[in-house]
């Protein structure tokens, strides 16, 4: 498993960061404080504090490398 820190400011972050990781057939969690949602969920990402940084964590070893690429315009470093 891989964590990242991302950032989902917007309405349209939001929808096209679902849009990206449902393209894989990987499970992705977003945790913020002790919620974990369902990263491929968009109503549950809504459920969230979207003005503070999201931790995602990566649930798979195969492409985590293919998948951050994807992702790279929502991590915080």
């Amino acid at each position: 498993m891989k964590t990242v820190k991302i950032s989902l400011n917007s309405i349209d972050k939001v929808k096209a960061f679902v849009n990206d990781v449902t393209k894989f057939d990987t499970d992705f969690d977003l945790v913020s404080g002790r919620y974990v949602i369902d990263a491929k969920s968009i109503m549950g990402i809504f459920s969230l504090d979207l003005s503070k940084v999201i931790d995602l964590n990566i649930h798979g070893e195969d492409n985590v490398d293919q998948i951050l690429e994807v992702l790279k315009p929502y991590i915080v470093e």
